[in-house]
């Protein structure tokens, strides 16, 4: 299997460094490349060919981490994005999630959280702390699923329960394309990034049992 193809992009030099060396000692890991800010980041990113990159937020320059994550899914849609911040507060952590970022880790945290978020991450898996998870879904007001349709919320409380969009469109006798829709839809709606998120606030609001 081919190593898992990492940069990074941190406006402090040491820090770069410092997980340079951590990754690149990992035997499923190469780290492909590096930027001191967004700007540089965009510049770069078609060139580095990662499959993940851990981004700061706060950076010198034009843009920060956020708007540079945002602007990255649009440039590389298939590139997973790691925001390792050493700030969490509940806007900047939303933000970047809504900006296609797959998981948010605050730097405080032991360094075999971002290696299980950089592995999580080429599964489509959001790895996130979970009383980061619990703020981030405190967060949402409890408006966001009264817009919810009849229909999404069937599909919400299957997500939930784990099935796949193909058994999901099995369950409600719908074209799978149908249910990806509706997926799309409910994420948008609830402010959500993933399908992880998804299930999770469907249980914390009782949505299932």
């Amino acid at each position: 299997m081919s190593p898992i193809r990492v940069a990074l992009v941190d406006d402090h030099s040491i820090v770069r460094r410092g997980l340079s060396a951590y990754l690149a000692a990992q035997p499923d890991i190469v780290v492909v490349g590096e930027a001191a800010n967004g700007e540089s980041a965009l510049q770069m990113a078609s060139t580095w060919q990662a499959d993940v990159i851990v981004m700061d937020v706060l950076m010198p320059g034009g843009i920060d981490g956020i708007e540079t994550t945002r602007q990255l899914k649009r440039l590389i849609p298939h590139t997973h994005i790691i925001i390792l911040s050493g700030y969490a507060d509940d806007a900047r952590v939303i933000g970047a999630l809504r900006a296609g970022a797959i998981t948010y880790i605050e730097k405080e945290s032991q360094p075999e959280q971002l290696l299980e978020a950089i592995r999580g991450a080429m599964a489509g898996k959001a790895v996130l702390a979970p009383a980061l998870m619990q703020r981030i879904l405190e967060a949402q007001t409890s408006k966001a699923a009264d817009t919810l349709t009849e229909r999404e919320r069937e599909v919400l409380k299957l997500v939930a329960e784990g099935l796949t969009n193909a058994e999901i469109a099995s369950r409600l006798t719908v074209s799978e394309e149908t249910v990806k829709t509706h997926v799309a839809s409910i994420l948008r709606k609830l402010g959500l990034a993933h399908r992880t998120q998804a299930a999770i606030y469907a249980l914390r609001h009782g949505l299932v049992s």
